[in-house]
């Protein structure tokens, strides 16, 4: 892999904002990374996928999920953890972090966003245990390279998730010239299925008035039909940002269990 040519433009509480230049996209793209306060040695790396129409800021200002970390840690509850937070490369209202004709989206997150933490962070290393999670189109995101990246991933979970990339109709204004451009457009069971005797730990949770909750529901009934191990849960709250911020931390719990 070619060296990222990287900027940095920001640091504040804890929050560095860079600007990469992506092999996969072949164009810039944004991270938002956290590096939790008064820490040494190796960290795991925690990615975190944004929904439809969001970017690498949606998780930290809208979910503050790096002050729910913080507390977290200050806590006791997890060990430090860096969490890094990319945007889906910008395509359209969003891209389902699959590969598309001329760029890549899901090479993006499983190469490239390692790569460049792992360039920028001394914490972070070859030796640092990879979780990825996401809400949304972001929870299909990270279920469906959790599933099909397995040896990559200490665990993954999704909040909310969407399991099928035709269910991105229901969010994605020009769902037809996505499907153009997508050359992969499968479900998350797929690789479920294909890798169930080598998947990591995973988790998944759902809002009981969520619009995606059947769709979540569903696949919790063919992980247990198929004796998949895996977690599922569902509190009360929509498709809110409300329920992201508040159950972000039921994720961090797990992967904590992991590092």
């Amino acid at each position: 892999m070619s060296s990222f040519f990287t900027t940095e433009n920001a640091f504040f509480q804890g929050l560095h904002f860079i600007t990469v230049k992506s092999n996969a996209l072949k164009k810039r793209a944004d991270l938002t990374v956290y590096t939790p306060s008064a820490t040494e040695g190796v960290l795991p790396i925690v990615i975190l996928l944004h929904g439809v129409y969001g970017s690498h800021w949606a998780w930290a200002v809208k979910g503050k999920v790096h002050e729910t970390a913080q507390q977290l840690i200050d806590a006791g509850q997890i060990k430090p953890m860096i969490l890094v937070m990319p945007s889906d490369g910008l395509y359209g209202d969003g891209s389902g972090y699959v590969p598309h004709k001329t760029a890549d989206y899901e090479r993006w997150i499983v190469e490239d966003v390692v790569e460049v933490i792992k360039e920028q962070f001394p914490q972070a290393t070859n030796e640092s245990p990879i979780f990825i999670t996401g809400l949304s189109m972001g929870g299909f995101g990270a279920m469906r390279l959790g599933a099909k990246y397995p040896s990559l991933f200490r665990a993954f979970s999704g909040l909310s998730s969407i399991t099928h990339f035709s269910q991105l109709a229901e969010f994605v204004e020009d769902f037809d010239q996505l499907q153009s451009d997508a050359l992969e457009q499968d479900g998350v069971w797929d690789y479920l299925l294909k890798n169930k005797d080598h998947l990591p730990p995973f988790r998944l949770d759902c809002g009981s008035e969520d619009i995606l909750i059947e769709h979540n529901r569903e696949l919790h009934k063919n992980l247990s039909i198929n004796d998949i191990q895996h977690t599922y849960q569902e509190f009360s709250g929509g498709h809110s940002w409300e329920y992201w911020e508040e159950h972000i931390a039921d994720t961090l719990l797990f992967f904590n269990q992991y590092v």
